[in-house]
């Protein structure tokens, strides 16, 4: 990615400004703030409830009940006629990383499509022709690579992959999932990476039979590559934020957290959100590495920094930007071939042949958790002593075990009630540890999205965990049925933003049937959950994750009236049509921030 050149840059503002302009006429209300709903079915989010209308005031549910007495409770206000259509409380998504989602529909994407060696080569060139002109020292910064799911599964990606390609350009492939990178020559030379180049801490990289680098980086190993990419500029960084705010109105999404914020990230949206186009509530959990983990004085007091420079106070009737939360990466993805999620037995290995395989277990558990238990307990209650809640990362069987012994120490200072504990994917986990989620009140921030039969879980991980680590893969079920209180977090830009599909996918643990015959059927013995336990997840429940169920979540008098407008009801579809699901109008502080069509009109009786 080049500099901007003068002219670019005009053309760029002048595009900015106008965008600004429509994104500050998206945040105009479309509707009277006082209102009444009246003539719908209205899951309320509490406890099963259903109603038929509600009024908003001053941006916030004032009664919810029957259109009669909505209607009386309303006076004068106009009224619209929902017309029986189903709504429902705005999505809350409980992990995601939009500025990133935004900025990867500004670049290089693989589109996280199922590719040979050479089809890969053939889009990465596409692009390098598309870009000529910052040829020879510009950086190709390729995005949404499904490495997992390489045709075939065992194709193996290096640095002669890149290095095939017309072009004398640095560049790096990031997988889809965020934790691997495949570079070429040119940009292992600029990060001075070598055989000699140790393993960062939280970080692997991978080396050929011969003891050279490969070309794939894992987790923070690639760390190095992307400080020498240069950066997007606020201009774009605030582009890419509405575009992430548009995206995320189209899918009902009405708050967020972004699970990995930096200065950069909090200041895109803290700018767009003074410029009075902020579309959804955001939440931002500061990262904190595991070397700057050791010093958690410090650390937190760098994310109480941000805190002081960007939180806008308490919540409001329009949205804001508050930063509350803490960010730790404990592990990887147990996905092959990566193997840095942290698990409790080895993964396997095929000592056979292809046509005959033998898998026993290798020497590889994945890496050791990132930040040492001392550490991690001290550094948690830390930041809750500061008034920052935390949220980690654990993919495998070891780190969520690792994440649930530091809450157990958080908990004997402070009360769930006092701060809330997640931890997000939980793609592993014992059943011995099902039930502590409930006894520790820790929050599984869970990705429905990835609880089928898929690529990357039947043919990665199928044989390198073996058919009773398969068999309980992705607990959502499980976990619920040990009475854990499940949230939601879609991790996009990791996966397509899709909340609807996601929610289909947690209620059948199947896949699309056009993904083909060979992933059919459901992944697993988990139960998977119900509609409403999967609506819950993705509105109460990630609402309480964020500590903001006073005020979202469920439509009740006295929260904010954020809420979605459906083409159909969830309840009333066979589970495999929740998918189809489309959003008609997303509303945010009573305030209409997308609608697939017109408003209907309203009028007054």
């Amino acid at each position: 990615m080049s500099k901007l050149q003068s002219r670019a840059g005009a053309r760029l503002g002048l595009f900015l400004a106008l965008a600004l302009a429509s994104a500050t006429a998206l945040c105009a209300p479309a509707v009277p703030a006082d209102a009444v709903y009246a003539n719908g079915t209205v899951f309320t989010g509490t406890g099963g409830a259903r109603a038929q209308a509600f009024v908003v005031k001053a941006g916030r549910i004032a009664f919810v009940g029957s259109s009669e007495e909505a209607r009386r409770q309303g006076g004068g206000l106009p009224v619209t006629d929902l017309q029986g259509q189903f709504v429902m409380p705005g999505l809350v998504d409980g992990h995601m990383h939009p500025l990133e989602g935004g900025q990867k529909l500004m670049k290089c994407s693989l589109n996280y499509e199922r590719l040979t060696v050479p089809q890969m080569q053939a889009a990465i060139q596409k692009c390098l022709d598309d870009t000529r002109g910052q040829e020879p020292d510009g950086w190709l910064e390729v995005v949404s690579w499904f490495r997992e799911a390489m045709i075939p599964r065992d194709a193996d990606t290096t640095l002669a992959t890149l290095d095939a390609l017309h072009t004398k350009r640095p560049i790096i492939v990031v997988s889809s999932f965020g934790h691997s990178a495949l570079i070429n020559t040119r940009a292992m030379h600029l990060a001075k990476i070598d055989a000699n180049t140790k393993d960062p801490s939280g970080g692997r990289i991978n080396h050929d039979a011969h003891g050279q680098p490969s070309g794939i980086l894992e987790d923070s190993a690639y760390e190095p590559v992307l400080a020498l990419i240069p950066k997007f500029t606020p201009a774009m960084n605030h582009e890419a934020a509405r575009k992430a705010l548009k995206a995320m109105g189209e899918q009902g999404v009405t708050s967020f957290l972004d699970a990995a914020a930096d200065e950069q990230t909090i200041g895109a949206f803290a700018g767009v959100s003074k410029a009075g186009g902020l579309t959804a509530r955001g939440h931002f959990a500061v990262v904190i590495g595991a070397d700057e983990g050791l010093d958690p004085d410090k650390a937190v007091a760098r994310a109480r920094g941000l805190a002081k420079q960007f939180d806008q106070g308490p919540a409001q009737v329009a949205p804001t930007v508050m930063v509350r939360n803490i960010k730790m990466f404990l592990d990887g993805v147990i996905t092959a071939p990566a193997f840095t999620g942290a698990m409790l037995a080895p993964y396997l290995e095929n000592k056979g042949s292809a046509e005959a395989p033998h898998w026993v277990p290798s020497s590889n558990s994945g890496p050791a958790i990132y930040f040492a238990p001392e550490v991690l307990s001290k550094l948690v209650l830390t930041a809750a002593r500061a008034g920052l809640e935390p949220h980690m990362h654990a993919d495998g069987d070891r780190a969520v075990r690792a994440a649930l012994d530091a809450y157990q120490v958080l908990r004997k200072e402070f009360p769930p009630e006092k701060v809330r504990a997640a931890i997000a994917h939980d793609e592993a986990v014992d059943p011995a540890d099902y039930g502590r989620y409930a006894q520790l009140s820790v929050i599984p921030v869970l990705s429905f999205q990835w609880e089928k039969r898929a690529p990357d879980t039947l043919d990665n991980d199928e044989d390198y965990l073996g058919p009773e680590r398969m068999r309980i893969t992705e607990p959502a079920g499980y976990l619920a049925r040990a009475g854990a209180r499940i949230a939601y977090g879609s991790d996009w830009p990791v996966d397509p933003l899709n909340e609807w599909f996601a929610l289909k996918v947690a209620v059948t643990r199947e896949n699309d049937p056009a993904a083909g015959e060979k992933y059919r059927g459901r992944l697993g013995d988990d139960p998977g959950l119900s509609v409403e336990q999967a609506l819950t997840a993705i509105t109460a429940n990630s609402a309480y994750e964020l500590h903001a169920d006073r005020e979202v979540g469920t439509l009740e008098a006295g929260k904010f009236a954020d809420f979605i407008v459906l083409d159909r009801d969830p309840f009333a579809i066979p589970p495999a049509q929740l998918a189809d699901v489309k959003v008609r109008r997303t509303v945010v502080g009573g305030r209409t921030v997308y609608s697939a069509a017109p408003p209907r009109p309203y009028r007054t009786k």
